[in-house]
């Protein structure tokens, strides 16, 4: 059996990671290629193209680069057809994916969508392309299925992956000693900072994270006795993070450790994204972030449907972390929500109880090779009937 997987950005690599295991826990002999990324390439994958030479993300971006997607889905498209697979399976990245799967369903190959579009957040139009093009839908949040249901797709929940990833995470049976002795990091609390995996994200909250941690260091601040530790995206180099901090800087930036991290910290300043659930489901009190070019954040907001913007506050339909968003995204209000985070306990052990809530919605590991399985014996059902 022969499976075609694309996956466009970072945490499409990770899930995908996860259901590549999946894939081959069921059937040793599958052959995947595709676009991913190392985490993709470490689990089996033959990574035809690496995601970062594919990705554009925001709307300026795309405008400037809209020679090199087309000519991206124009090898895609070759490369599909050369290696003829059983079935396209998609992660996420619907302004790419969406095309793929119109091409793959022309061509006779079946479509699997892994992580669908958030389409109930904005843009609902693509369900139009989903029901026409894609065969199966695979959900990973449980609210999706009655929203695909209203649109007459049937989707299937077999649990959340990240559940998967939190689950076998080598931090998990490391130590705080070994960790902070193994990074050199003092015995004092860690605020953890996570700026998100893309460029124009880290380039708005790096200098609010320089200017968190100068006003941390003020007589009298209660954070002057915290240390900060920011997960690098293993895409980007370091370099790039540490231009936006002064020599005087203590900020510690660790690469490959974002669980650790997050493990080990007393409470984390999040990128919204999938980070926000990662920290959710690992048990660290958080507040998201967020900003980006005014027009681009503009454009965004104004097309989203939603009240709440982080996935533990959409997934439990009400505010669990307090979201920080553009203007309001500042130093002094991002080092409050901390503070409020580190001493009132109260509020830390409220958030732990919607943390056990949230954990109880998105089930029990196992959903990678749960989805994975169901996908192989869909495939294998239509080549028996032929």
């Amino acid at each position: 059996m022969k499976l075609y997987i694309i996956a466009g950005e970072a945490s499409g690599d990770l899930h995908g990671s996860n259901l590549v295991k999946g894939l081959k826990d069921v059937d040793p002999s599958v052959e995947i290629r595709g676009i991913g990324g190392q985490k993709m390439k470490e689990a089996g994958a033959d990574i035809w193209r690496d995601y970062k030479d594919t990705a554009v993300m925001g709307f300026t971006a795309v405008v400037s680069h809209l020679g090199k997607i087309a000519r991206n889905m124009r090898e895609c498209r070759q490369d599909i057809l050369l290696y003829s697979p059983d079935a396209v399976i998609l992660i996420d990245y619907p302004g790419f994916n969406l095309q793929i799967a119109g091409f793959a369903h022309k061509k006779g190959f079946p479509v699997f969508y892994y992580i669908a579009p958030k389409v109930w957040a904005w843009k609902e139009w693509r369900v139009r392309k989903i029901r026409k093009f894609v065969d199966r839908v695979f959900v990973i949040f449980p609210f999706e299925v009655d929203y695909f249901a209203k649109h007459g797709i049937r989707a299937e929940f077999d649990g959340n992956p990240l559940m998967d990833s939190v689950a076998s995470d080598k931090s998990r049976f490391e130590g705080r000693e070994s960790f902070l002795k193994r990074n050199a990091l003092s015995d004092v609390p860690i605020i953890a900072l996570l700026p998100g995996s893309r460029k124009m994200e880290i380039s708005f909250l790096m200098p609010r994270f320089a200017e968190l941690e100068r006003l941390a260091a003020v007589g009298g601040s209660r954070l002057a006795s915290c240390q900060f530790v920011l997960a690098a995206a293993p895409e980007i180099d370091l370099d790039f993070y540490k231009g936006f901090l002064s020599s005087e800087s203590r900020i510690r930036i660790l690469k490959g450790e974002t669980y650790g991290i997050l493990k080990n910290s007393i409470c984390a300043v999040v990128d919204s994204g999938t980070a926000t659930l990662e920290a959710a489901l690992i048990g660290v009190p958080e507040v998201a972030v967020y900003g980006g070019g005014a027009l681009s954040f503009a454009l965004a907001t104004s097309l989203i449907r939603l009240k709440n913007y982080t996935l533990p506050n959409i997934i439990m339909g009400r505010p669990v972390i307090v979201e920080l968003m553009q203007d309001a995204c500042t130093a002094r209000g991002i080092g409050a929500e901390c503070e409020r985070l580190i001493y009132d306990n109260a509020y830390r052990s409220a958030m732990q109880r919607d943390y056990d809530e949230l954990r109880g919605l998105l089930g029990e590991p196992g959903a990678s090779q749960r989805t994975a399985r169901s996908m192989i014996d869909s495939i294998n059902s239509k080549n028996t009937q032929r």
